[in-house]
């Protein structure tokens, strides 16, 4: 196929000099305004009936967002009807601001302000499209014919707050839609226009929202247009600067970004992102990524998961398994080299009392949004050593000496190769338990007592007494030593085996309380010098060693 990429118009720029946005940074949390109400239903394949939006608005409200765009309430009977509820229905708290949106005509915004009665925080948001493609193609007019609608509305809007009762605190936003397909002196033409009309004063602010309607330019671009703006805008301390970005380049966070670097005080935007084509800028994202540099979002998102299973629920859509911070598995490891580096992480956290997060590859903790830990590591055949033992002690309190981690990781990325897919935490407890734990053959301990003596100089002398059966036969052995492990592995090499020697003795509790395990590993050496590992589990911690060395005697026979 022939290539026609030169039929596209580059994005123009903007003839900005000295800019000032590349040498700031963002300190706080904008003003959030959530269109998923609005922006997000009319992109809806299904749009939420009344029980959903009641749901979507009330968990909006339990995240922290103030303004809520909540519906066109002129558009048709369903939406003027879902706001009549919210309000009849006391849904709206009293620090919580509806939003409605109406295009810039006389019948649209009558109807609008009968479908605000009663509400106590309302923002009417009017727009006309501005751009140079859509007054060419669409409407046909020049500048100054867009100057007047929106003009003309803005009289309009004024002139009906006069009958609004006074328990109804109005306040105004004028949207020049496809703001980035206008040309700037237009753009600021239009608002300023608009401004003078509402009689907008520090006191008394217009908010003036510039949406990427259309994303059609690298971030900076967007950045560009917000301060030249801002630096042209007559009357600048008399507004309140708005972005509404879209994603149809996928880098409506960046756009937003750098736009508030530029003068955004206010950000409209969805959870998630949902919205018409690419959709809008993820609000989730914005606000987690503020987070993560130390900076307050004024959002909860500390249970991600319940957000997440109401988007679905109302949109009928999935958020993906590796979208920023709710993902099923950004969190997740699966890389060796990842899981190691974050193992040593969480055990630097553990130790050293360290008042920041310093865990690598996990710009948050997971705890913050609610997240376990389990899942930060996961197990498949990319897995290293240090992820399968991060499991053990993670989910199950086996914490495996380093030691033996080379030989256990070997063992299960084994059965990864094996199967070819990922394994749970449970398998991989389960190759554990059955490789070390369950190992009872062909040496099998039938019986066993211990007695201790002590002399005049608390010497302590430890007996042992038991039954092994091998290969069928029952062999009673007896030895003592100077503790339980020594005497029963002096009883044990009474028998016709290899001698093997003893290396090394781990022991650890595995729970606490009343109820708690003792955990044993033992390391053998055979009389070729290779190191054989066992482990035991028993309520007594002598059972517990005597096991881990029957399981690390048993592995070597077998091998």
């Amino acid at each position: 196929m022939k290539s026609s990429f030169a039929k596209y118009i580059p994005f123009p720029g903007v003839p900005i000099k000295d800019r000032q946005w590349p040498s700031k940074v963002i300190e706080k949390a904008p003003v959030w305004c959530s269109v998923d109400l609005r922006d997000g239903n009319q992109a809806l394949v299904d749009p939420m009936n009344l029980e959903e939006k009641l749901l979507l608005f009330k968990t909006l409200v339990d995240i922290g967002f103030k303004e809520i765009e909540v519906g066109f309430p002129s558009a048709s009977e369903t939406e003027y009807e879902i706001l009549r509820t919210l309000i009849e229905g006391n849904h709206i708290p009293d620090d919580v601001t509806i939003q409605v949106l109406v295009q810039s005509r006389e019948h649209l915004i009558r109807k609008t302000f009968e479908a605000i009665k009663g509400a106590k925080n309302v923002i009417i948001h009017f727009y006309n499209s501005t751009s140079t493609l859509q007054r060419k193609v669409v409407f046909k007019k020049d500048m100054a014919g867009i100057i007047d609608i929106a003009a003309e509305g803005a009289k309009l809007i004024k002139e009906l707050s006069k009958e609004v009762p006074k328990e109804t605190k109005l306040s105004y936003e004028y949207s020049p839609e496809s703001f980035t397909g206008t040309e700037m002196d237009n753009a600021v033409a239009i608002c300023a226009r608009v401004m003078e009309v509402l009689e907008a004063t520090p006191n008394n602010k217009v908010i003036l929202n510039l949406p990427s309607t259309v994303e059609g330019s690298m971030p900076n671009g967007y950045a560009d247009q917000i301060e030249y703006f801002c630096k042209h805008l007559p009357n600048r301390q008399s507004a309140i600067i708005s972005l509404h970005p879209h994603n149809d380049r996928g880098t409506g966070v960046a756009t937003t970004e750098l736009g508030l670097l530029a003068g955004g005080e206010r950000v409209e935007g969805s959870l998630f992102g949902n919205g018409e084509r690419t959709g809008n800028v993820d609000i989730v994202t914005l606000a987690m990524n503020m987070y993560t540099q130390a900076i307050d979002p004024k959002l909860d998102f500390s249970n991600i998961r319940k957000v997440r299973e109401v988007y679905e629920q109302v949109t009928k859509m999935s958020v993906h398994e590796r979208h920023p911070y709710a993902g099923d598995l950004v969190f997740t490891a699966f890389s060796g080299s990842h899981q190691d580096a974050i193992n040593k992480g969480m055990e630097y956290m553990r130790t050293s009392g360290t008042q920041y997060w310093e865990v690598p590859y996990l710009p948050i903790d997971p705890a913050d949004v609610g997240r376990a830990y389990e899942p930060i590591i996961r197990i498949n055949s990319q897995s290293g050593k240090g992820g399968a033992a991060y499991i053990l002690k993670t989910c199950f309190g086996y914490n495996l000496p380093k030691i033996m981690h080379p030989e256990f990781g070997a063992i299960v990325k084994a059965a990864c190769d094996e199967r070819g897919t990922e394994i749970s935490s449970q398998d991989v407890y389960d190759l554990f338990k059955g490789e070390y734990l369950d190992n009872k053959y062909p040496y099998h301990l039938k019986s066993y007592r211990f007695s201790h003596e002590a002399d005049d100089d608390s010497t302590v002398d430890v007996s042992f007494k038991g039954k092994v059966e091998y290969q069928s036969k029952v062999y009673e052995i007896t030895s003592s030593g100077n503790g339980p492990i020594d005497a029963f592995f002096s009883a044990i090499k009474t028998l016709d085996m290899p001698d093997y020697e003893l290396v090394s003795y781990d022991e650890q509790a595995v729970s606490s309380g009343a109820k708690s395990k003792a955990l044993s590993f033992i390391q053998l050496k055979d009389e070729q010098g290779k190191a054989h590992f066992g482990a035991g589990l028993d309520d007594d911690i002598s059972i517990a060693s005597i096991k881990a060395i029957i399981s690390a005697i048993n592995r070597a026979v077998k091998q």
